[in-house]
């Protein structure tokens, strides 16, 4: 088998809770056979083992072969799969729709058609109730196969109605489908790029929607099609850094879920993903009030939807709550304490714990090293920083990169490594200008940088302030503000002139901004 495969299997026996393992051993020994057992020894051997060790499986258990060990694998991770949907199909609404149109295929096997209908028909009903309206449409098309094959219970009509139906059903797909597909594609420019840098690139993020833009009106949309309706263009919005219109997207996004709970329970992944945008967005305008209040909703999820049933679920639940907890440390200035998570967060992804993507990881270890950098631990930050420098040039976030390097050169001049920040500037250089990522503040700070070495030290409190000057007009610009997003350069300048923390300065204007309002 190749190594991917044995991979899969490890991983997949890994994920195993207690609860499914106890599972998958009585439904094997409800079917005990003699290969049941050799795949069950394979079983409890793999559940011991952090490495897959052929070699190893073939002298600890004797009774495998080696011309068996591949067919063995295969089996056993076909049972396991098994095991999990038997396990799982009272918790999982549409697993349980897939079970019934089973169902109704095998009684329409054995010649039961009027059987197969009735099944067909209260399976189609549940599954629009859920608005599963694949699954819908799946159930609707074996009826009309039934009934234009075989005189059933038809009566006059039936034919229109159920043709009506499949046209409406198909429809209301096509519709969900072009707004699911916008907003992927959105989605997909930002992990690619980020921010829009210019007016220019965020002219072209517009075009691209608008090109693709289907005229439906919301009100002609089904639930999920509202809710990508929203998502799609939410993603437009967020390229272009317009918070408004974004915070009013995700805004209706979140409260099509509280308004309907049951949609929450059968998609919990795409309501949290919106209440994760939302938190995102209130942490970039700094509203802290609102912040707080849904801050609160997300940590109250749990109570709504018992994570212990879902992995998934339970993995983006605690994606969100790591990621906002350090917004909020952010918003409030509280760096010392915010780093007290890092190794929590750095255990998650070591153990890789709920399967997080690279993209995840790598915005992890950012946050982390403004969080150090904030405290003032330059040595901890640059270690996170590394993580992602250090990276084989990913095709992802970009803008991440970036900011990862210009970091770094601050940390290593805050340290004093002033040597290694003139061999740095020049990699770093050459790395934006490869990547076209070279704006006004990057140009603003590598020159700066650059002639350090040659200033006095009674000239460098003038020269802290003479940047900071150049910089305040910039974060007025919607495009150029787009760097003090990932890097709050302008209050790190300010610590300079005014002899005090990053830590002091942003708490300070946190306590007079919010201390009375909240």
């Amino acid at each position: 088998m190749p190594k991917q495969k044995n991979d899969d299997l490890l991983a997949l026996i890994c994920s195993l809770s207690k609860a499914e393992k106890r599972h998958f051993r009585l439904f094997v020994s409800r079917n005990s056979a003699a290969e049941d057992l050799l795949f069950l020894q394979l079983f409890d051997y793999l559940d011991k083992k952090e490495e897959y060790d052929e070699a190893d499986i073939i002298r600890k258990l004797p009774g495998i072969k080696k011309h068996q060990l591949s067919n063995l694998k295969a089996h056993l991770y076909g049972q396991l799969l098994t095991s999990l949907r038997l396990l799982a199909r009272n918790q999982q609404e549409d697993m349980l729709l897939r079970e019934r149109l089973d169902h109704a295929r095998i009684l329409y096997n054995k010649g039961l058609y009027r059987q197969s209908l009735d099944v067909l028909a209260k399976t189609k009903e549940r599954a629009l109730q859920g608005q599963f309206h694949t699954l819908a449409l799946e159930a609707l098309e074996f009826e009309i196969l039934i009934e234009g094959q075989y005189i059933t219970r038809s009566i006059e009509g039936r034919a229109e109605a159920l043709s009506r139906e499949s046209e409406q059903l198909q429809a209301t797909l096509g519709n969900n489908h072009h707004f699911a597909n916008l907003s992927l594609q959105l989605y997909g420019l930002f992990l690619k790029a980020g921010f829009a840098r210019n007016p220019a690139e965020y002219a072209a993020a517009k075009a691209f929607f608008e090109a693709r833009l289907p005229g439906i009106a919301p009100g002609q949309l089904d639930f999920w099609g509202r809710v990508y309706y929203h998502q799609s263009h939410f993603w437009l919005y967020h390229i272009g850094q317009e918070f408004s219109p974004c915070f009013r997207h995700t805004m209706q996004w979140v409260r099509l879920f509280e308004q309907q709970p049951r949609m929450m329970q059968l998609n919990a992944p795409l309501y949290l993903k919106g209440l994760h945008n939302l938190l995102g967005t209130l942490a970039y305008t700094l509203d802290y009030r609102r912040f707080t209040q849904y801050y609160a909703v997300l940590l109250d999820f749990p109570q709504q939807y018992p994570l212990a049933r879902d992995q998934n679920v339970e993995g983006l639940y605690w994606l969100y709550h790591f990621l906002h907890r350090i917004n909020k440390h952010y918003m409030e200035g509280s760096f010392s304490e915010g780093a007290k998570i890092a190794p929590e967060i750095e255990a998650c992804i070591v153990e890789n714990r709920y399967n997080w993507d690279r993209h995840r990881v790598m915005l992890f270890y950012y946050r982390i090293a403004c969080l150090y950098f904030g405290k003032a631990d330059y040595e901890r930050s640059i270690d996170y920083l590394n993580k992602i420098i250090n990276q084989k040039t990913p095709d992802y976030r970009a803008d991440i990169q970036c900011f990862a390097r210009i970091l770094n050169l601050i940390a290593h001049f805050e340290l004093g490594n002033m040597l290694l920040v003139q061999n740095l500037i020049k990699s770093v250089y050459r790395f934006l200008l490869h990547i076209e990522d070279l704006q006004q503040v990057q140009r603003e700070i590598f020159y700066f940088l650059r002639r350090i070495p040659d200033m006095s030290a009674g000239a460098l409190t003038e020269e802290f302030r003479a940047l900071r000057d150049k910089l305040l007009p910039l974060r007025e610009d919607r495009f150029e503000r787009r760097p003090f997003m990932y890097l709050d350069i302008i209050t790190w300048l300010e610590t300079k002139l005014e002899g005090r923390s990053i830590e002091e300065l942003v708490g300070g204007r946190f306590l007079r901004e919010w201390g009375e309002k909240l």
